[in-house]
């Protein structure tokens, strides 16, 4: 227990003083279990663990989608997907962010990944917002509150790494996370609605599009459609896994973009090698963060919790709200990607006692990380906007967010007390 403890604690430092969270994780994993058990206990679990997990076939769902990503981020599709929605939404109040958010959700869609799309949507919606008179605040909080949307919305990285970790159908996940997906989009349009009807100076509206520009501008965004409808629709009807998925999806995005002309072979070289980059880093992640769960269990730290926990006189609701405020305090000061990996394998084991259905559970620890991420005092998604846009004060996005950060909380409370919001097409589907 107590060097197990020592470890979490650790890990914890290590992870606030920004060392690389797997080599984090590897290190004092291997340290701990040497002080459990022996050194050649530690010496023969991490090859056996890691080639357990690098020939494991639910893993490679994790390249795959990155290369599907990485092909359509790369070839326009942002640039794509705003035009369509600035040409529908422009003339509106308000309408440019509005159409940001809707991008920022379409994005998301073959992203995966929050600090992409927030890092994309600076470059291709901001300059827009600041041609039109938008306030720096609204524009900066519109397009960091946006790119949370890129770690629920499917496909997820971050539902992907929950789902290898908890062992968790990842193709569930995925269903899981598009209704509060679009929740969260819808009332984050909302907040944007009622700030330019409060303050419409901040908020100006754009330039009318004639309906054949509109009609014009739907052109780009069939590939984004077609796949996104295939992926979703395939998982859901059972045709194919979420590997499997990945698979089509990545080599459909390659064909869209070669038969568009949008990839030559130097872009392809460089796809490639940013796909091999993101996904090793992962990997990396995840061998450590399977280490450190093994660590938990020589340790005994997660049955202890679970005894405390059984032994406490708490409800299950009061645990629930117990565990989900640690993840929120959690989630204003470290990375998204590090709670996960860290307290997931901690806590699992008292959620699968009290009965909590692990899926319902994936998606509220993503929403609780979606509020970090515009959370001070670290807020990650604010810092990726501010390397992108340094002339926009970090004070000015955070309090734009202040509305965003709210509504998050509500949706956080509804998904809590209707889990039927995130699981009712999951039922549908088995």
């Amino acid at each position: 227990m107590t060097i197990g403890l020592i470890c979490l604690a650790a890990v914890l430092l290590l992870a606030f003083l920004r060392v690389p969270l797997g080599i984090s994780l590897l290190a004092v994993s291997i340290a701990g279990i040497s002080a459990i058990n022996s050194f050649d206990v530690a010496r023969t679990l991490v090859p056996m663990t890691l080639t357990e997990a690098a020939f494991s076939y639910e893993l490679a769902v994790v390249p795959l989608f990155i290369l599907m990503g990485n092909v359509l981020s790369r070839t326009g599709i942002s640039h794509d997907l705003f035009r369509a929605a600035h040409a529908f939404l422009g003339a509106v109040r308000g309408g440019l962010a509005l159409a940001t958010m809707v991008t920022c959700a379409g994005f998301s869609a073959v992203c995966g990944s929050s600090f992409a799309t927030a890092a994309t949507m600076a470059k291709v919606a901001y300059p827009s917002m600041q041609k039109y008179g938008y306030s720096d605040r609204l524009a900066s909080a519109t397009i960091a509150a946006g790119g949370t949307l890129g770690i629920l919305i499917p496909p997820s990285i971050i539902l992907m790494i929950y789902g290898i970790l908890t062992q968790q159908n990842i193709g569930e996940l995925f269903i899981a996370g598009m209704l509060p997906g679009l929740l969260g989009l819808a009332m984050y349009m909302l907040v944007i609605y009622v700030i330019a009807w409060l303050r419409p100076e901040d908020a100006p509206r754009g330039e009318r599009a004639s309906a054949q520009e509109r009609w014009a501008s739907l052109a780009g965004v069939w590939p984004f459609v077609a796949l996104f409808l295939i992926i979703i629709g395939g998982l859901y009807l059972g045709w194919f896994t979420a590997t499997e998925a990945g698979g089509i999806g990545a080599g459909l995005a390659l064909l869209i973009a070669l038969v568009q002309r949008r990839l030559d072979w130097p872009r392809f070289v460089d796809l490639m090698k940013e796909t091999a980059h993101t996904s090793v880093m992962l990997y990396v992640v995840l061998f450590g963060a399977m280490l450190f769960a093994q660590l938990i269990s020589f340790s005994g730290l997660a049955d202890e919790l679970l005894s405390l926990v059984n032994g406490s006189g708490f409800s299950r609701l009061g645990i629930l709200l117990a565990i989900l405020a640690v993840f929120l305090l959690l989630g204003c000061v470290m990375d998204a990607m590090a709670i996960i990996l860290i307290f997931v394998p901690l806590f699992m084991p008292t959620l699968v006692a009290q009965g909590f259905d692990l899926v319902w559970f994936g998606i509220i620890v993503v929403v609780l990380t979606e509020i970090g991420l515009i959370t001070p005092p670290v807020g990650m998604n604010v810092f990726v906007l501010k390397a992108n846009l340094p002339k926009v004060r970090v004070g000015a996005i955070f309090r734009g967010l202040i509305p965003f950060i709210a509504t998050d909380v509500v949706r956080l409370a509804l998904l809590v007390a209707f889990p039927s919001i995130s699981l009712v097409l999951v039922q549908w589907m088995r």
